[in-house]
Formats: C-alpha cells, sequence, structure tokens
C-alpha cells in the first residue's frame, strides 16, 4: 500500500485514540471548572464510546452502497464541528452531548479505514497492514496525553478541542484530495432497506462475531486502563498531570513495538495462531496486575511492569482479530467493519464505565476490568479455534 494512502488511513484510525487520550490529563481540571468530581467528568468518555457504538452501524451500508469517499467526508466534517463545539461547552452536560455527537463524525474514519484495507488486501497482507497503521496510530496516544498536558497548563482544557479541530480539518482536506476510491465498480451495490436483515444475517456468522469480540473485548480492557488511569496516576500516586503523559506514552511504546513484531510473526504463520497465543499473555498480565493492586501498593512501579507487558501484547491481539474478522466479508467490508466496531465499543463502553462504578478509591477497579476482559478474549478466541477445528473436520469428512 502507498505510503501516502498508509499515512492517510492511519491518521483516520488515529481520531478515535486521539479524541479519547488528548484530554485524559484535564480530566481534575474539567472537574473543578464544572463544579463536579472527576467520575462525571468520564461520562464524557462513555457517551463518546456510545456515540462509536451506534455511529458505525449507519457508516458501513452508506460505504458499501456509494462508495468509501463520500461517507467518510461527511463524517469528518461532523467530527469537526463538534469538536468546535466541545471547545466552547458552557456546561457538563452541553460538553457530553457534544462529545458523543463527535463520536458519530469520528467513527466515519474507524468503519471506512478497515473497508479501504480489505478492498485492497488479502488477509495475511491486511493483517500486516493493520500492523503498521497501529504504528502510525499508535503514536497518537503517546503524544495525545503529552500534548494534551502541555495545552492544559499553558491554554487551559479547551485549547485540546480547538487543536482537534484543526486536526480533523487537515484530516479532510487529506481525504479530499489524496484519498481514492477503493470499491469495487462492479461491487454489489446494496439497497439500503436491507440493511437490517444484512446486519441480522452477519450475527450468525459465529466465526466473524467470535474474532469480533475477542478483539473488541481485549481492546475493552485498554478502555478500562483509559479511564481509570487519570485518577490512579495522578489523584492516586501523585503524578503531575503534565508528566502524565510520559507515563501513557511508554505503554503505547510497549503496543507500537509488539505491533511492529507481530507483522514479521506473520511471515511464519497466520493471524489466528498468534492472536490465540498472545491472548492468554494478555490474561497472566491482567491476573498479575489485579494481583498487585489488591496489594496496594505505595508505589507506582509496581503495577506499571503487568501494566506495560498487557497493553503491548494488544498491539498483536487487536491487528490479528481484525484482520480473521474482515478475511471473509470482502462483498460486505463496509457492513462488517460497521458492525465489528459497533459490537467492540459497546463492550469498551460497558467497560470504561464499570470503572467508575467500582470507584473505591484504590487501583482495583481499573485492574479488575482489564483482568476480566482478558479472561473473555481468551475465552473467545479458544472458541475461534474450535470452529476452525470443525470447519476443518467437515472439509475433511466431505
Amino acid at each position: 500500500m502507498p505510503l501516502p494512502i498508509l499515512l492517510i488511513l492511519g491518521a483516520l484510525s488515529a481520531f478515535g485514540p486521539l479524541a479519547i487520550d488528548f484530554y485524559l490529563p484535564a480530566f481534575p481540571s474539567m472537574a473543578r471548572a464544572f463544579a463536579t468530581d472527576v467520575e462525571h467528568v468520564q461520562l464524557s468518555l462513555a457517551a463518546y464510546f456510545v456515540g462509536l457504538a451506534l455511529g458505525q452501524l449507519f457508516y458501513g451500508p452508506l460505504a458499501d452502497r456509494y462508495g468509501r469517499r463520500w461517507p467518510l467526508l461527511a463524517g469528518v466534517t461532523l467530527f469537526t464541528l463538534a469538536s468546535l463545539a466541545c471547545a466552547f461547552a458552557p456546561s457538563l452536560d452541553w460538553l457530553i452531548a457534544a462529545r458523543f455527537i463527535q463520536a458519530l463524525g469520528g467513527c466515519a474514519g474507524m468503519v471506512i479505514t478497515r473497508a479501504v484495507v480489505r478492498d485492497s488486501c488479502d488477509p495475511v497482507q491486511g493483517a500486516k497492514v493493520f500492523s503498521q497503521l497501529m504504528l502510525v496510530m499508535g503514536l497518537a496516544p503517546i503524544l495525545a496525553p503529552l500534548g494534551g498536558g502541555l495545552l492544559l497548563n499553558a491554554f487551559g482544557w479547551q485549547s485540546i478541542f480547538v487543536s482537534l479541530t484543526a486536526f480533523s480539518a487537515l484530516c479532510g482536506i487529506a481525504v479530499a484530495l489524496r484519498l481514492p476510491e477503493t470499491l469495487a465498480a462492479d461491487a454489489p451495490k446494496h439497497p439500503l432497506s436491507g440493511t437490517v436483515k444484512r446486519y441480522i444475517a452477519l450475527f450468525g456468522d459465529r466465526e466473524f462475531v467470535a474474532f469480533a469480540l475477542a478483539g473488541g473485548v481485549a481492546m475493552a480492557g485498554m478502555f478500562g486502563y483509559i479511564a481509570g488511569s487519570p485518577f490512579v496516576f495522578i489523584e492516586l500516586y501523585g503524578v503531575p498531570a503534565e508528566h502524565y503523559g510520559w507515563l501513557f506514552g511508554s505503554n503505547a511504546a510497549g503496543f507500537i513495538i509488539v505491533s511492529q513484531i507481530n507483522a514479521r510473526l506473520l511471515r511464519r504463520r497466520g493471524p489466528g495462531f498468534w492472536l490465540r497465543r498472545f491472548v492468554w499473555f494478555y490474561f497472566a498480565c491482567g491476573a498479575a496486575l489485579l494481583l498487585v493492586a489488591l496489594s496496594k501498593p505505595d508505589a507506582l512501579w509496581p503495577l506499571l511492569i503487568p501494566l506495560f507487558a498487557g497493553l503491548a501484547s494488544l498491539g498483536s491481539i487487536l491487528p490479528n482479530a481484525t484482520a480473521c474478522a474482515m478475511a471473509q466479508q470482502g462483498k460486505q467490508a463496509g457492513l462488517a467493519s460497521a458492525l465489528m466496531g459497533s459490537l467492540q465499543f459497546c463492550v469498551a463502553a460497558v467497560a470504561s464505565a464499570a470503572v467508575g462504578w467500582l470507584h473505591n478509591g484504590t487501583a482495583v477497579p481499573m485492574a479488575l476490568v482489564i483482568c476480566v476482559c482478558a479472561l473473555l478474549a481468551g475465552c473467545l478466541a479458544w472458541y475461534t479455534g474450535q470452529i476452525a477445528l470443525a470447519q476443518r473436520s467437515e472439509g475433511a469428512a466431505s
């Protein structure tokens, strides 16, 4: 895939991490500005996840019916306008509503990026491209909290959303000028009236749903970390807001490194093989993190070691699960991408909200959510292996 296209797709994929991670250091400041607490500010994060889950269901059918470019441009425009509304939010309720609308626009890039890769690549090549996209979009979790902390100290939390407005506007220009249409001219143009039936039929594909949920539940653990880390790092262990980004970025760096290792591992075995290996390592790290959190250490570093290792393993789990889920969906890549993203962010919304519901002034809620998500991801990955074995047995019998 040409480098300019890869960079555009990476920037579009980064909408989610940027919109989520950029303002995390500002949670305590926003709580003071809106005369509330951090747990209520976290509702704006949950609202974003709900918007991502719902919005993707619309872009998939539109992308299969009208092509990839025009729905993408519409979504980027909506994201830009909603980011500006967030910057001038007069109340927390306004901010939550604007974040929901922002997510409705931002999810276009997530859905259509996966569809573009599926249009252009076979499953193994797709897994490699998704790993490369992890490198591009992985810079967002490194730079976003660090940049957010700097902007927060220099200009206030509103400047974070002004920067998001400028970034999304530039992405829209890049899409308009450089991103080609990848939907084949002879691809079937499904009528929008049959969308619900197509979604129901896709839900009946056990292999697709299992792979999509395996990646989604694993990713939900990461969002449990995103929701809980501002309190754990800044409030519980006294990390300055402007230094929060360095800790957050170090975990993202591990994610990037493993995603690039994954691209090399794919030369030896397929994405399903590596998914089922890395997911149990993720669970082992989650269990270790929970045990450390239950011991209530006086220092932060005992938590950071299993947290770093577990989040790094997602660099293999997420691209491989995505490639496996999309492998057999070439004729309806937009629809499949939308349903996969929607399922994933429904789970992510529950995980991020659960950290707030379980809040008890310790790191245990964050660690527990990560551990449970890792266990569920491991069970789903094991189930995909059983489906593959059954299919091979049926093929041999026939």
